[in-house]
This record gives structure tokens, C-alpha cells and sequence, in this order.
């Protein structure tokens, strides 16, 4: 079991925010990642949809292989990741519960806004998972729908999103929020521009590290850790054209990005090939 790799998925490219993190943090692992990219965004699809679509990629990272799942995409860590759980007989981590426990630590007025798609907001769940670690803190949340195709397209620095920052931003920063939480995985992505305009004294909270950090907790504690002197191996799918994903991983992730495949789930799971390297 050591020696199988960790899945992680996302309905785009913002999961590679995670990807990073677990690689720094634990090199020696081997990682598939798989960007759901014909079916983006998540946030704006029903909650039968999302525990539909996070079902069949589960079942295809299951295919290949791995030890643990990481569910690295907020609007499928809120409506799917029970079910997942449920359904699933390996470890499989979201992004919330570990997003909560960084804002919740990192508050200094107990006031605190989330930040995600209209589904993620809609739940509820990062507002729950706060509230179960501090019922003290008061969340106020923002759904920013507009950022995650800005992030898809690697609109990051221009005049087009700095107008949308403010237009989402600028009521939480009138209400006091101290922490901001980025509840998408697309979001940092823009992390610049958001931090332009909630100002130096707001902490933005990136659920990413604390993600890799319960990662290598759980593989510590069941003894799937892969020696460290190893160095990991990293295959890229997704469901659509590879280019944009390439685009934008590369310059996120400073050029590393290797081979990326376009994958058919559906026709994974009526057995045939559905591969395509790029």
C-alpha cells in the first residue's frame, strides 16, 4: 500500500494549489491528479451533479491505484465528501475541515469570511466547520462565481479582475472580517488581487497547506509513507483539451507541469481506452 500514490482532483486547475503543497511537504510520494476541466466549474451545478461527477472520479483514481484520496475542490469537499467517505474504503480528505481549522486559528477579532462558489456558500460548510471548532466566531460568506473562470483563463493581474475583486470584496472588508477564507481552490490563483483589496491587516487563509499537512498525518499514523529518500512521480489527466490546464499549471506551478492526458471518463468506465497524450 506504501508504494501506490495519492489521487487528487479537482474540476479544473486550481486543485494544483493542493498538488503543491503535498509535494513540498511530502516529495518522496508519488501523485495523479486528475482536472475534471470539460465539466468546470463545479460551484454552479446541483449537489446531485457534483456527488455524481466525484463518484466517477473516484472510481477512476481507484482504478489506478492509489492509497488516499484528496478531494481537492471546496464545492465537492461540501456536497460529495461524505458520500465519498461512505462509499469509498480508503482515507479520503477534503479541504474545508482543514480550512476551518487555519481560519479558526488564525482570527484575531473572531470575525472571519469564506469566500467560494455559489455552492460552496449555499452549504453552509465552511461556516459549520468553524462553528463546530469556535461557536463564537462570526462567518460571513461571499459566493465570487466570476473568479473561476478568471482563474481558468490566467486572467490573475489585470483590470478586469482587480473590478470584480472589488465589487465581491468590498462589503466584507466593510464588515471587519480580520481573516478572509479562500474557499475555492481556484482562488489563490488570485491571491494577489484579493489581497490588494482586503488591505495588509486582513489573513488570508489558504486551505491548501493545512490539507497537506492532514495528508501526511493520516499516512504517518497508518504506516503508508513511502520511504524518504524516494522521489515522487507526478501524472497529470484531464477531461477536455489539455492546452489551457497546461497554460495555467505551468505558470502556477513555475514550469513543472509534465505530460498531461486527456482522459473520457465515460468511456473508462465502459472499459475502453480513453487516453490522449499531450
Amino acid at each position: 500500500m506504501a508504494w501506490k500514490a495519492i489521487g487528487i482532483f479537482d474540476s479544473g486547475v486550481g486543485g494544483l494549489t493542493v498538488l503543491k503543497e503535498i509535494v513540498q511537504t511530502l516529495p518522496q510520494e508519488d501523485t495523479i491528479y486528475l482536472g475534471d476541466t470539460a465539466r468546470v466549474p463545479y460551484g454552479t451545478k446541483s449537489p446531485e451533479t457534483v456527488v455524481r461527477y466525484s463518484r466517477q472520479i473516484a472510481r477512476y483514481l481507484l482504478n489506478r491505484d492509489i492509497k488516499l484520496l484528496v478531494v481537492a475542490c471546496n464545492t465537492a469537499s461540501a456536497v460529495a465528501l461524505s458520500a465519498l467517505q461512505q462509499e469509498f474504503d480508503i482515507p479520503i480528505v477534503g479541504v474545508i475541515e482543514p480550512g476551518a481549522r487555519a481560519a479558526a486559528a488564525a482570527t484575531r477579532t473572531g470575525k472571519v469570511g469564506v469566500i467560494g462558489t455559489a455552492a460552496t456558500v449555499a452549504s453552509s460548510a465552511y461556516t459549520k466547520a468553524i462553528k463546530r471548532i469556535n461557536p463564537d466566531i462570526e462567518v460571513v460568506n461571499r459566493a465570487c462565481p466570476l473568479f473561476v473562470p478568471l482563474a481558468e483563463e490566467g486572467w490573475v493581474e489585470n483590470e478586469v479582475t482587480r473590478m470584480t475583486a472589488h465589487i465581491y470584496l468590498e462589503d466584507l472588508k466593510a464588515q471587519g472580517v480580520d481573516t478572509l477564507v479562500l474557499g475555492c481552490t481556484h482562488y489563490p490563483i488570485l491571491k494577489d488581487v484579493i489581497a490588494q483589496v482586503m488591505g495588509p491587516e486582513v489573513t488570508l487563509v489558504d486551505s491548501a497547506a493545512e490539507t497537506a499537512r492532514t495528508v501526511a498525518q493520516i499516512l504517518t499514523e497508518q504506516g503508508l509513507l513511502r520511504p524518504e529518500n524516494e522521489r515522487g512521480n507526478h501524472h497529470y489527466y484531464v477531461t477536455d483539451i489539455p492546452a489551457g490546464f497546461i497554460r495555467v499549471g505551468n505558470r502556477f506551478l513555475g514550469g513543472e507541469l509534465g505530460d498531461v492526458y486527456q482522459v473520457s471518463l465515460e468511456q473508462e468506465q465502459e472499459g475502453g481506452e480513453g487516453e490522449e497524450t499531450y
